[in-house]
Formats: C-alpha cells, structure tokens, sequence
C-alpha cells in the first residue's frame, strides 16, 4: 500500500475522489478522466487510445506488479473522500474482455474483467493478487449486474498494458 496514491479535490459542494499507483520511480499511473485531481505540472503523458494518465510523484518505490489469472482472488483499492480507503473483494473472470473504443480512432479496450462490489472512487486504482498484494491492474469501469450472481462487474488495465503504454508514450515524449 506504500505505493497507492490517493486522489482528493473538492469542488465546490462536491467530492471528487479517485486512486493512483507508483509503477516506476517517480511515475504514477491513474485514469485519464480523473486528471481533474491531478496538477498539469504534474502530468508526464497522457493516453488517448486508454483511460490512462501517467503522473511524476515524489515516491521512487513501485508496487510489485504479477499477471492475473482467470479465478484468482483479488481486492480492488478506491478512494473514499479525502482519507478513506475502501476495498472490495473479487475474482478474475475473464482476461481479454474486450469493451468498445473510446473514440473513432482508438483501440478496442483490452481489459481483466473481475466482479467485485466497487464502485466510485474505485477509478484508477489498484487491483492486487489477494494473497501476495502484488499489482495486477488499473481499475477504469465497470457494469451492474453483469458478473456473476449479479455482482458488479468491473473492468480494468492489465499491468502489461499499462507499462507498454507509458513506455510507449513516455519515450515517445507525448504529453
């Protein structure tokens, strides 16, 4: 948890809340829509084909990253207001779920879908392996009464995705 980052502003009457992760030294990673919470100064890149915007941060120590396998446990972190941390238990359900493209030019959205009752705050925050707390994605959607039984169904980056895609943009020197 040294890693997670939470995201805080209040906008007039209004909280708005999300999480963040340290994935590199001095680079953190949370969704493109939350870049709201994030200063300009801040922001190293920003994804335009994925809900991803690549942040600088003070903090050197990256989380521990795995990959997901379909049926593993998991808890997803998300922000609640300006200290509280929320989580809620899930399961992988699928690998490759494929959601539309956020605009005429971008890619089909290539996610882990994983049913978990989350909800808001949970955005571009951490989805880690249950047992080893290891990162395995970034949180950026979800649908009701999709999963199983109903539940929830949330929808998030894989860490692949996310690293090829700050690579990607930050060597490419995209902001």
């Amino acid at each position: 948890m040294s890693a997670y980052i939470p995201l805080y502003e209040r906008a007039f009457l209004f909280d708005r809340f999300a999480g963040a992760m340290v994935i590199a030294p001095n680079v953190a990673v949370t969704n493109a829509h939350n870049a709201n919470l994030v200063t300009e100064d801040m922001v190293l890149a920003r994804s335009f084909e994925y809900d991803l915007l690549f942040f600088r941060t003070d903090r050197k120590q990256p989380a521990t990253i795995a990959s997901a396998y379909v049926g593993e446990a998991v808890i997803a972190y998300g922000q609640s207001g300006k200290s509280g941390l929320n989580e809620a238990k899930g399961v992988v359900r699928m690998l490759d779920a494929y959601l539309p493209q956020r605009c005429r030019e971008c890619r089909v959205q290539r996610s882990m879908a994983y049913d978990a009752e989350a909800g808001k705050g949970f955005s571009g925050g951490p989805v880690v392996d249950a047992a080893s707390g290891a990162v395995l994605g970034i949180t950026f959607g979800f649908e009701d009464g999709v999963g199983r039984g109903g539940v929830r169904r949330m929808y998030a980056y894989d860490m692949d995705l996310v690293l090829s895609e700050m690579d990607r943009l930050l060597n490419a020197g995209t902001r």
